[in-house]
């Protein structure tokens, strides 16, 4: 069929295939470095759990056949050799079914990681690269020509993620409406970055173009990636562009660098450099293509009818392989900035003299003088958490006790997940955690404090506690 393959975007899939491989790496790295501490076998939430409370119906993976600490760290770090490989270019050196297989393989490790994940897991970004490695597989290599109906996947893909996210928001807070959420945003995020401090700080007529620009590039340029070359393209690289802004100005893991891996392939990439010889696709190749096509147009009805409905929900899996997803993020945007500061005592016994010293988080903001830092697209999941548990005390239930159990004895690998420990030597006889206000310092108040936070007691988030 000659229609079936498109000669002109092969550079275009080999950017993509690069970038997307650099993301699997992130993901494994964050996998294999953190999940002792939360989902080990000793963990603030065990996979065993998360395995009795799901079945293979509605969480199929590997771990389902076997669960240990060493077997999750085989299967993470295996994540990592083939990513690293995918990234070198193996894909390109082995026939075609071989290549599809290599790239099905970080597919199914992802997803029997996620599945055992739990709340640690429950970010819509793990979908989002379950959803695209998913496509990865049958995009070929560099010895066929690129599929169309793979292509159009993708960009189906990519207009489902900036469009669902573009009208989360419209319906959601009125301040998208009002093009003021940006007033606040930049402050309030989960987990502000190095720049985010001046991003804030820029004239609030920059905000309300920064929160128009995102409507338009939300709503109105996905639309066009359904057009012809070059607009295609064009409004592609407008979401890059979008994308990168997101970069600098917050960390949201690899959702921002992997929105921009979904666009690659709709850049026109033909004046960078001529297409090699390829050969056509084989009979077996295109059937398989075909029948991919059909099952993901199918499963989409659902996350299409989302996308339409007056009561849309964002971040949405309606199927347990995570083949075709729904997505969206900040529909409210929070005004004031709430954070749990978590702290320990050497005093058995608490008296108006008690020093309490603070457990410091490498990416949540902690201590006023420090600024925050850039760890996109590597993924903080704890720091993540703590976000959500200055929101509600209910997001943290499952969690937060045992989080503060292994704090009480000095637990190696949840310590490893911290920045700063005030006690290396002993355990603290008693941990507390408060909830504090924090705003972003004025220009006056950074120059005479050298402070890029001030902060505020609100209330008590744990009385303190004894092992």
């Amino acid at each position: 069929m000659e229609w079936f393959t498109a000669d002109g975007y092969w550079l275009g899939r080999l950017v993509f295939q690069k970038a997307l491989a650099v993301v699997y790496l992130t993901a494994f790295l964050t996998a294999a470095l953190q999940f002792r501490a939360l989902i080990g076998e000793h963990g603030m939430l065990p996979a065993a759990g998360e395995l009795r409370r799901t079945s293979w119906r509605t969480a199929p993976g590997l771990f389902r056949l076997h669960y240990s600490d060493r077997f999750f760290a085989v299967v993470a770090w295996t994540g990592c050799a083939v990513s690293v490989a995918l990234l070198a270019g193996a894909d390109n050196r082995v026939p075609l079914g071989a290549a599809m297989a290599l790239w099905a393989v970080p597919w199914l490790l992802y997803l029997s990681i996620v599945q055992v994940g739990g709340v640690w897991y429950g970010f819509g970004w793990e979908s989002l690269l379950l959803e695209t490695g998913f496509l990865a597989v049958f995009l070929g290599n560099a010895g066929t020509a690129p599929p169309v109906l793979v292509l159009w996947l993708l960009r189906w893909l990519l207009f489902r993620v900036e469009f669902g996210a573009g009208l989360i928001k419209w319906r959601g807070d009125a301040c998208w409406r009002k093009l003021t959420c940006l007033d606040f945003h930049h402050e309030t995020q989960p987990m502000p970055g190095p720049l985010s401090w001046f991003f804030h700080r820029l004239p609030r007529p920059v905000h309300r173009v920064e929160v128009a620009a995102n409507h338009v590039t939300q709503l109105l340029v996905p639309v066009l990636l359904f057009t012809p070359r070059p607009v295609a393209g064009a409004a592609a690289g407008l979401m890059i562009v979008t994308q990168l802004w997101l970069v600098l100005s917050g960390n949201f893991a690899w959702l921002n660098w992997l929105t921009i891996t979904l666009a690659l392939p709709a850049v026109d990439w033909s004046p960078v450099a001529e297409p090699p010889a390829q050969r056509g696709a084989p009979g077996w190749y295109e059937v398989v293509v075909v029948a991919v096509t059909a099952l993901v147009l199918v499963l989409s009805y659902r996350p299409a009818r989302n996308l339409v409905s007056r009561r849309q929900v964002m971040n949405r899996s309606f199927d347990p392989l995570h083949l075709v997803n729904t997505y969206g993020a900040f529909g409210s945007i929070s005004r004031v900035r709430l954070e749990v500061v978590v702290e320990g005592t050497d005093d058995a016994v608490v008296r108006p003299g008690t020093v309490w010293k603070e457990y410091g988080f490498k990416g949540k903001p902690g201590d006023p003088r420090r600024l925050p830092r850039q760890f996109a697209p590597y993924h903080l999941r704890l720091d993540w958490m703590m976000w959500f548990a200055a929101l509600s005390p209910a997001y943290a239930r499952s969690w937060f006790g045992p989080f503060v159990e292994r704090l009480l004895e000095n637990d190696r690998d949840t310590l490893r997940l911290l920045r700063h420990n005030p006690f290396p030597d002993a355990p603290p006889a008693q941990v507390r955690a408060r909830v504090f206000r924090y705003r972003f310092t004025t220009w006056r108040e950074l120059r005479a404090t050298g402070c890029w936070w001030h902060r505020t007691p609100v209330r008590d988030f744990l009385r303190p506690t004894r092992a």
